[in-house]
């Protein structure tokens, strides 16, 4: 039990500390990739990843009956969302959308009240109130030093924790039969089927060097199709209430990772609304209070 919880403790660290990359990576790709082709490189190049895996550990896609489902999963848990905080990359540093990004269980918690029926406990509405006050904390201070133009980028970073919200509670009602690493699998390849015309559209911004294409490979290799293969390894292991405290860890790293090798700056009110905001999260997903509510 002690080496179980250990090594569940070790993944999870793990996990925050690839998917908090996700946005450095990010805001390196996309000056040069633009968003469109970045985001198409990143899916397409995870689900070969996949693929790879799926043929060694012989588990197939489960196509029958199920391609609608992965077209939905896919657009509203990959292509979109990643293409939203790609928008958003070119305003936003990493911090903020790493920030932003613990946004996801709040609106998880919320969509899945009005479309699952899922009752909202005081606790969690109070949540729910705590999480948007925090985020609105961090953008009002941030959109102080810039210009209103802005707004469009941060309405794109909260649409892609909004976008995982509804494909959650989509894959909860619709597809909760098809095995996870399947979802995982099949959801890249529709993800990237729907973001393929827009990055035959859009052209790249400037020529790549090396180190750009070492930043396509890990958001698509280490911060997708491997960090997907660690995500359903502990949803299997000690299940999805303990896995989603991996939200808690994300906006850490990711302001970590800024700080060091971006320079980016870390402020009082930042800190400050982060914590606001993983405080919401925690009510308003049941892991603060539960038996006392």
């Amino acid at each position: 039990m002690t080496a179980l919880f250990r090594s569940s403790v070790l993944q999870l660290l793990l996990l925050a500390a690839i998917w908090g990359a996700s946005f450095l990576f990010l805001r390196i790709g996309v000056p040069v990739f633009g968003p469109a082709k970045l985001i198409f490189l990143r899916v397409a190049l995870a689900a070969v990843f996949l693929s790879g895996v799926a043929l060694w550990l012989k588990q197939g896609l489960a196509l029958r009956g199920n391609v609608q489902h992965y077209f939905v999963i896919g657009v509203l848990s990959a292509g979109l969302p990643f293409l939203l905080y790609g928008y958003a990359a070119q305003s936003l540093n990493a911090s903020m959308l790493a920030i932003v990004n613990a946004m996801t269980p709040i609106f998880g918690a919320l969509v899945a009240a009005i479309w699952l029926r899922i009752p909202l406990r005081p606790l969690a509405m109070l949540g729910l109130a705590l999480g948007f006050g925090g985020v609105l904390l961090i953008v009002g201070a941030d959109l102080g030093t810039r210009g209103a133009q802005d707004w469009l980028a941060y309405l794109a970073a909260l649409g892609a924790p909004f976008c995982y919200a509804i494909a959650t509670s989509y894959t909860r009602k619709y597809a909760a039969a098809i095995p996870p690493f399947a979802q995982a699998h099949g959801s890249c390849w529709t993800a990237a089927i729907a973001t393929l015309p827009l990055a035959l559209w859009l052209p790249a911004r400037a020529e790549p060097v090396a180190g750009d294409w070492l930043a396509v490979l890990a958001l698509a290799v280490l911060c997708t199709g491997w960090a997907y293969l660690i995500f359903f390894r502990l949803l299997a292991s000690i299940g999805p209430a303990r896995t989603m405290t991996v939200t808690f860890l994300i906006p850490v790293f990711g302001v970590l990772w800024g700080h060091l090798f971006l320079g980016e700056s870390i402020t009082l009110i930042m800190l400050a609304g982060g914590v606001i905001v993983l405080l919401g999260t925690a009510l308003a997903n049941g892991l603060i209070g539960r038996r006392g509510d």
